[in-house]
């Protein structure tokens, strides 16, 4: 999967199978809010890591066939977590976006800042509580978890540990998303605080790590192939993105570095959690693809096209590369972060670090 790349661009046409075109037949459809007539057009506004490039990526495909099944072609638009939600906040008065697709801690802070409305898809009582929104303002549409990655040609094995990545060698050669901007990035805090012990030793860690690190970046996605080329000898990332990148990026590595030496690595779910946006001008078309892409046919093309999890626990994929996803996981212990605490004081986690390390 090449680089992904913020964009507006229009996904349309393909061939949708039957099955997909009966389950949107019997989803039905209301007129547009205020338009009398059906929607033709829905817009949605997403973290980067499912579409590709090439059009071999899972929006890719899902929007074709969406398309295909009911004539509504699919607007997309692509940035960090945050940019998005700060995208809505700017558009308030004037809402472009129908639906929203973010990482945590960006989906809960799109809600507490009143851009969601209340919507339960149908698919979505097969999607774990963890994974949605009691309320019904968000659910999970693909399931993902951070990870880093490193040049498997460069380094004969991955760093173990979070101490590992101060080495001189990593000097210049090492790179994370911003917190803040991009939910990856973001993501990186998170598991620093969770594993040194808190915002004090995580910041402290940090501000250490900076002598290697390149700079600040708005996009996660972009970092993988550096990595790959050898311009960059690690990086952050997540699982979804990176194993689906595995065939074009062949030269980069998943690992998940521990607290200690010895220590059991660690990791916790970073769901691409979607939202209908409050006063979305295409609110029926938002809630049709919704429906859409957390039905079981297109949950099952998570694992081999999406390069992820399915969201639904009812839909139990054997390919290989749902095999392979499980093995990538393999002795990985996951953790559950407080999302409403952290969604609640991200920006001063925000503001600390960038005190703490010099970076905005």
């Amino acid at each position: 999967m090449p680089t992904k790349n913020r964009f507006l661009t229009t996904l349309a046409a393909g061939a949708a199978t039957l099955s997909l075109a009966a389950v949107l037949t019997a989803c039905g459809g209301s007129p547009a809010a205020g338009s009398g007539k059906p929607s033709t057009e829905v817009t949605v506004y997403s973290a980067d890591g499912l579409h590709s490039d090439d059009g071999d990526g899972f929006y890719d495909k899902a929007f074709k066939q969406f398309t295909a099944a009911t004539g509504i072609k699919v607007n997309y638009v692509e940035g960090g977590s945050g940019e998005m939600v700060q995208r809505l906040v700017r558009e308030r008065s004037n809402t472009q976006a129908d639906l929203i697709v973010t990482l945590p801690p960006f989906i809960q802070q799109a809600e507490s800042k009143g851009l969601l409305q209340t919507y339960r898809p149908a698919g979505a009582d097969q999607v774990a509580a963890a994974d949605k929104d009691p309320a019904g303002r968000w659910t999970s549409i693909v399931d993902n978890y951070l990870c880093f990655v490193y040049n498997t040609q460069k380094l004969p094995s991955p760093p173990k540990t979070w101490n590992d990545l101060l080495a001189p060698a990593f000097r210049s050669k090492l790179q994370y998303s911003t917190p803040g901007v991009a939910g990856d990035g973001t993501a990186v805090l998170i598991k620093a605080m969770h594993d040194l012990g808190g915002q004090g030793p995580a910041l402290d860690y940090l501000k250490k790590l900076q002598t290697n690190n390149v700079g600040p970046s708005a996009s996660t996605g972009q970092l993988a192939a550096e990595v790959d080329k050898g311009e960059l000898l690690v990086a952050n990332g997540d699982v979804q993105m990176n194993y689906a990148d595995r065939t074009t990026m062949p030269h980069q590595g998943i690992f998940f570095p521990a607290a200690t030496a010895g220590g059991r690595p660690t990791t916790f779910a970073l769901p691409y959690a979607a939202g209908l946006v409050a006063n979305a001008p295409h609110a029926d078309a938002g809630k049709k693809l919704l429906d859409f892409l957390l039905t079981a046919p297109v949950q099952r093309e998570v694992f081999s096209v999406g390069g992820g999890f399915s969201s639904r626990t009812d839909v139990h994929a054997t390919d290989p590369d749902a095999v392979g996803l499980r093995r990538t996981m393999a002795g990985v212990e996951v953790f559950t972060p407080d999302w409403k605490d952290i969604a609640a004081h991200l920006t001063a986690y925000v503001d600390a670090w960038q005190s703490a390390t010099g970076s905005s």
